[in-house]
């Protein structure tokens, strides 16, 4: 598409590219933006050298004109979008890119692989911090995931609400607080229960976690009071029927006298899991696998498409697809989160500059001549009714990246922000049933 539009004058024609999302994820009631400061960093960093330009070179790719252009890429254009940490609905403008053609196009895949893994990651994370209560919970899903979309893993279930994670990168990378507990194998090293659980007392103090289910759990859980004492941090249950087993060991370690040793639990947790065992004395939970590749979905759904762009005359034109099931809603849109006086969130409002263009979103089609927004919903004035937060933040503009929003700063603006929006949702946004749909509708209205 570059290679093309450098040919035929298009590419430096200004255009405007919009993220959202068709729907949620199965199950959700609500997405949660994340990746937001990973995506600002990659712009930022995004270039072609000599290697990757030899190598498009060589395989005849591209022409030797579109080979110069990009050895001088440079983002210059404006990102803007959703807070990190933010939710998000269908049709929401997650983040929109305004600038020439070739430098918004080339970013689609970035942009897209960064944004729809995150985002599926902290949203089921939202999920199992809701199932949670006030229960902690550790990311721990390094080894069931990509080498380097585990620390990206880790990152978003952070801002989603987790407590911690294993993954030491992303504590040094993103400022996330780190634990971690010993492994069956370090059990199976020594030549006993008891040496190995002296030596990693040796090694972190009695306020370590030991692992008591390798052998027998009733017999470790005495053995872990014994060599500890009552300055015993935690025991971790790794397997078994857990709900029986944290009673039993609750029991047993305050039989001991071991009233303040907490007890936290693994072994393949998710949303459903955590939730069934609400009414058990945990203290803890540790989710691997589910967490990292998004409770069942590994891609929040996210595209990527071309909303408008400027005419010849100066004039911006919107833009839309037509195409069955897949059709979009055209325009620059502004967006907002309707409020009622108690700060429940009613609706989110995008308000469509200029009037939709002929399109659809979801199915919903739009009707440029007659002013008409998508197919059943008229682009109303501004609604009056309750109160309305805006959504819409500079993330980059003319080429240089707001910095609030990177490193491990931007990391814990996101998390407390996450905290702040999850209130304004009703107490139903938080139910697990599968199937479920969005807490709010999706409004368009017209922001000429």
């Amino acid at each position: 598409m570059l290679d093309a539009a450098l040919a035929d004058g298009t590419a430096d024609r200004a255009c405007l590219f919009e993220v959202f999302a068709r729907s949620l994820p199965h199950g959700r009631r609500y997405g949660v933006v994340a990746g937001t400061g990973r995506v600002l960093d990659l712009i930022g960093d995004f270039r072609f050298g000599e290697p990757e330009l030899d190598w498009l070179r060589e395989n005849n790719v591209v022409r030797s004109a579109t080979l110069d252009w990009l050895a001088d890429y440079r983002f210059q254009g404006t990102v803007r979008g959703y807070r990190e940490g933010e939710l998000y609905f269908p049709g929401s403008p997650i983040l929109t890119v305004e600038a020439s053609f070739g430098e918004g196009v080339i970013l689609e895949t970035l942009v897209l692989s960064v944004l729809n893994y995150d985002s599926s990651v902290a949203g089921a994370a939202a999920r199992m911090v809701s199932a949670a209560g006030d229960r902690p919970l550790a990311e721990m899903g390094s080894r069931r995931t990509g080498e380097r979309s585990a620390v990206a893993a880790a990152r978003a279930a952070y801002i989603a609400g987790f407590a911690a994670t294993s993954n030491l990168e992303a504590g040094r990378s993103w400022g996330v607080p780190t634990m971690g507990t010993a492994a069956h194998a370090f059990t199976l090293l020594h030549d006993s229960e008891e040496d190995a659980f002296r030596s990693q007392i040796e090694a972190m103090g009695p306020g370590t976690t030991l692992l008591i289910d390798t052998y027998d759990v009733e017999q470790a859980t005495e053995l872990a009071v014994k060599v500890a004492g009552p300055g015993l941090g935690a025991v971790r249950l790794d397997s078994g029927d857990l709900p029986a087993l944290v009673a039993s060991v609750r029991t047993h370690l305050d039989s001991l006298g071991n009233h303040d040793t907490k007890i936290t639990v693994t072994n393949d947790l998710d949303e459903y899991t955590i939730a069934a065992l609400a009414a058990t004395p945990v203290d803890s939970y540790g989710v691997g696998t589910s967490v990292v590749t998004g409770s069942g979905s590994v891609a929040a759904g996210m595209v990527y498409k071309l909303v408008a762009h400027r005419r010849d005359d100066g004039d911006w034109m919107s833009v839309a697809k037509r195409s069955a099931k897949k059709s979009t809603v055209g325009g620059r849109k502004n967006a907002a989160r309707r409020l009622d006086a108690s700060g429940t969130a009613t609706a989110e409002v995008l308000y469509v500059e200029g009037g939709a263009a002929r399109g659809a979103h979801d199915g919903i089609a739009g009707d440029e001549a007659s002013g008409a927004g998508p197919q059943g919903v008229t682009l109303t004035a501004a609604a009056t009714a309750g109160s309305e937060r805006p959504l819409l933040v500079d993330l980059i503009v003319d080429g240089v990246v707001v910095g609030d929003h990177l490193g491990p700063v931007g990391v814990q603006r996101a998390r407390e922000h996450h905290a702040e929006v999850r209130r304004e949702l009703a107490p139903s946004a938080f139910r697990l049933s599968r199937g479920g749909e969005a807490i709010i509708p999706t409004e368009y209205a017209d922001g000429s």
